[in-house]
């Protein structure tokens, strides 16, 4: 299945209600939680998401790029988001967090930098609902997919359904309607657009268009 979940980091925070409500036909709302420590950028925290959550307009998809998640992934799930995810280049503990998001009722991802494999943690797929294979350097919106990164999303694919998992590839970082058939090719079911959707004129039109698009090549 096709998930959807545009970012709300290149939208109008002014208008963030009407942001939100323009996108309400996605399937979560993508919100990068940066702490200017993990990458070079600062963006929102915890009362940003909550805020965010309290409108009811469109489940959240939090991705924490932020130092120390073990303390602050589970406080996100307890605010209510969907789907936490959070970076194995930052976790202490990662499978102990994991088992604490979950606990905590919300779906849980591991992120990996565009340089990270996934081959360290191809025996512990189960701990996960998804796997955030970055297509960008993380840190700022706008930038160029990294098509080096397409391998190993399809090394990530046969992995889980060699272990029998149901399990998401989610993919960030320079989706576009020129790129997102590709990432679905290679075994991404999840996409973040940012850019591609807040700065079309019609953000709706835009999220169907690359539903439509990534549906055809999700396997």
């Amino acid at each position: 299945m096709t998930t959807i979940s545009p970012s709300i980091l290149n939208c109008d925070i002014a208008d963030l209600r009407g942001e939100l409500t323009k996108i309400k036909a996605a399937d979560y709302a993508h919100v990068d939680v940066m702490d200017n420590h993990f990458v070079p950028n600062l963006t929102w925290g915890l009362p940003v998401v909550e805020a965010v959550v309290n409108t009811g307009i469109i489940p959240v998809d939090a991705h924490l790029m932020i130092q120390n998640p073990d303390l602050w992934a589970p406080r996100y799930a307890e605010a209510g988001c969907a789907s936490v995810t959070f970076h194995a280049e930052a976790a202490a503990a990662p499978l102990r967090l994991a088992k604490e998001i979950r606990r905590r009722g919300a779906r849980v991802g591991l992120a990996l930098n565009p340089a990270t494999a996934i081959e360290p943690y191809i025996d512990v797929l189960g701990y996960f609902d998804m796997i955030l294979c970055m297509t960008v350097e993380p840190g700022f919106g706008g930038q160029s997919f990294i098509d080096e990164v397409l391998p190993k999303i399809a090394r990530t694919r046969s992995a889980i359904k060699n272990a029998g998992l149901d399990i998401s590839i989610q993919v960030d970082g320079g989706i576009s309607a020129k790129t997102i058939e590709k990432a679905a090719d290679f075994g991404a079911d999840v996409f973040v657009a940012g850019s591609a959707v807040f700065g079309a004129e019609d953000a709706a039109a835009q999220v169907e268009l690359l539903r439509s698009l990534a549906s055809k090549h999700t396997h």
